[in-house]
């Protein structure tokens, strides 16, 4: 069965309301005389039905980020496997990272995502365990109402300079639910109760 796109998951969805109600108004219950009346009707077998659902879930589970290259060095983003939290970022120049130094890296990218989300810049582990380069401030955050460049401030952990170079992967980003300031409220109040961890911070419970 081919892919189906959002219209498609959106009718399948309304096909399906209109069967639960169906069943309802019949007393119908989902045994194997029903489901054969279905795959009669419609054409499909029962795998056929089982993969539409499995896609109307993705399709409404999926998120969009639209991406713009200002950049003819940006590289559009991409997950290596369709599992992974992150995607990579690259580097659209070349620079020189001093020993125990820093750089702020361009990527070429700017992104617009739906709000009560936020991008996460975060340290590639391969990078960081292979040549000592992370994310100086990991994670760092891409805010929903920032519409600028995505750049990458990069801190060189070795006593020996580190060349970063054009369309190197310098970061990986992930797009994570966050409950924006629109969504909170801070009240003012005399003193916080105690609770079972109470002041133990730094620590506390041990290594």
């Amino acid at each position: 069965m081919e892919n189906i796109d959002s219209n498609d998951s959106e009718l399948w969805n309304q096909i399906q309301e209109q069967f639960s109600k169906l069943k309802i108004q019949n007393g119908l219950n989902p045994d194997e005389d029903y489901d054969k009346q279905l795959e009669e009707m419609f054409g499909l077998s029962q795998e056929d039905f089982d993969e539409l659902d499995r896609q109307a879930e993705i399709m409404m589970n999926t998120k969009k980020i639209k991406v713009s290259m200002i950049d003819e060095s940006a590289v559009f983003p991409k997950y290596a496997y369709l599992t992974d939290s992150g995607f990579d970022v690259h580097s659209t120049i070349e620079v020189l990272v001093p020993p125990f130094g820093k750089a702020l890296i361009p990527t070429g990218l700017k992104v617009s995502f739906d709000e009560g989300y936020e991008i996460q810049i975060r340290t590639k582990s391969g990078l960081a365990i292979n040549q000592g380069i992370i994310v100086l401030n990991s994670p760092g955050t891409v805010d929903q109402g920032y519409s600028g460049e995505i750049k990458v401030p990069i801190f060189n952990t070795n006593p020996t300079p580190f060349v970063i170079t054009k369309g190197m992967k310098v970061a990986q980003a992930v797009l994570c639910p966050v409950v924006n300031g629109r969504y909170v409220k801070f009240e003012d109040v005399n003193e916080i109760e105690d609770k079972d961890r109470g002041s133990n911070g730094f620590g506390s419970t041990g290594i």
